[in-house]
């Protein structure tokens, strides 16, 4: 017998194979590249980059709370344009590392440096893929349903591990779940992306009941998507820390950087955008991070801001790909002790990035208009759950004849019907599939037409 690996390889982690479903077991798929014609046509991470970017999920996120929900203001970011902003500097982060490794004979023969930037923007355009309507607070209010005392005869029927997963909707593990199970080849491995770009999404590689999971309610794998998972960590050699609980790929330290550096920078630009923070005070927070010309002072309030953001990012990512190769090989032996990649760098930085996210803490993300629209967030999405629910249980576990209404409700999910094959685990998921899917414009008009208010 070999002995268990202590540590992870690059050759490995930049796995291109491809896993598909059938009949409930996960294998090996083609690869597409293979027959694209001429080298360098596509890579397979840039068909990858291609899959997600055409599927319905990433469209749906142009609709998807940001920061704020439902925002009137064009120029406010939604789902759609920060995860285009987070691949790209995504893409620059793992460019920089990319010309790192091969510089210092770490880069496996047959890669460039630009396939580990590819890999890096795929992760970063698909890790808010699985985000519900409302952001954070949607999967507050779908956790909250189920968890009600006067919901739990829903959850009799399922074992502990399927109702953990149930009562803990989360963005992230849905994120796999759209990419492994419901979009492109729906149930038989998802858009069928690379094991390198899914191990870098993957920022909690455990499932809902797992240790870490409990701590904070963050994971990554609901039980559905555990055996595509394991294929997964299998071929790209992910250590195992314990049942269910893998380390993580490293290139997924660099996605959450990017998503770190654009939210700190960009949820205050928007503050500037909409009135709610002084354009004196977003250069005077990020001014340390480097010298800006000053030609820009007599330029407009967004100018001002989009030239101090180029300049702050460009530093950020600057530090963030050194700090990866400084600490490279914990990274490698899944022993990296840092909170994050940004915990690690220079205080200057760090210490801007947190103060930033201080602010929108304090002073956005508590605003009143946006808190109204949170807290309605909650009756909305709960009135989808009182009618969805009770139809499906009713309907999976046929202790009582359905009543007209809950005909009705399971007529909303015609496209992915409840049949004779759904045990009442995986109804449970088809309703969260929808509810979780739904735009904030969506989820908001269906619920008040089913409320009656809509009716005329």
């Amino acid at each position: 017998m070999s002995p268990t690996p202590t540590v992870m390889n690059w050759p490995a982690l930049l796995s291109s194979k491809r896993f598909k479903t059938v009949a409930g077991v996960v294998r090996p798929t083609s690869t597409p590249a293979t027959n694209e014609g001429a080298p360098g046509l596509r890579s397979d991470f840039h068909i990858d980059h291609d899959r997600v970017v055409f599927s319905t999920a990433f469209r749906r996120l142009g609709r998807k709370t940001q920061v704020h929900p439902l925002a009137q203001h064009d120029h406010t970011h939604n789902r759609l344009t920060h995860s285009v902003e987070v691949a790209s500097v995504g893409r620059s982060l793992g460019n920089r590392v990319g010309v790192m490794l091969e510089h210092g004979g770490f880069l496996p023969d047959g890669y460039t440096p630009f396939d580990i930037g590819a890999v890096v923007q795929v992760a970063c355009l698909a890790h808010d893929i699985g985000n519900p309507p409302f952001g954070h607070t949607g999967e507050d209010a779908l956790r909250e349903w189920f968890r009600d005392p006067a919901h739990s005869p829903f959850l009799y029927d399922l074992t502990p591990q399927q109702a953990r997963d149930v009562t803990t909707y989360e963005g992230n593990a849905h994120g796999l779940r759209m990419v492994a199970s419901l979009e492109m080849y729906a149930g038989e491995g998802g858009m069928r992306l690379t094991a390198a770009a899914i191990g870098a999404l993957i920022k909690y590689p455990w499932t809902s009941d797992a240790q870490p999971a409990y701590e904070r309610d963050k994971f990554n794998i609901y039980q559905a998507e555990r055996p595509y998972f394991e294929a997964v960590a299998a071929e790209l050699g992910l250590l195992r820390r314990a049942d269910n609980q893998w380390c993580r790929h490293p290139l997924s330290y660099l996605m959450e950087a990017a998503d770190d550096i654009c939210y700190a920078i960009l949820d205050l630009e928007d503050a500037v955008e909409i009135g709610i923070l002084d354009v004196r005070e977003f250069e005077s927070l990020f001014s340390s991070l480097g010298e800006v010309e000053r030609a820009w002072a007599n330029h407009s309030t967004r100018q001002k801001c989009a030239t101090i953001r180029g300049v702050a990012i460009g530093r950020c990512v600057s530090e963030v790909a050194e700090k990866f190769m400084l600490h490279q090989p914990a990274l490698l032996a899944g022993a990296f002790q840092g909170k994050d990649l940004i915990d690690v760098c220079e205080p200057q930085l760090r210490d801007t990035l947190l103060e930033a996210k201080r602010i929108a803490s304090q002073r956005i993300y508590n605003h009143r208009s946006k808190l109204i629209t949170e807290i309605a967030s909650f009756p909305c999405l709960g009135t989808l759950l009182d009618i969805l629910v009770p139809a499906v249980h009713m309907r999976v576990t046929a202790q009582e004849e359905l009543t007209s209404r809950q005909k009705l409700a399971l007529g909303l999910l015609a496209d992915t019907p409840i049949d004779a094959g759904d045990t009442l685990y995986s109804a449970y998921m088809k309703v969260l599939d929808l509810v979780g899917s739904m735009t904030d414009n969506a989820a908001a008009n269906l619920a008040r037409e089913l409320s009656g208010v809509g009716i005329l």
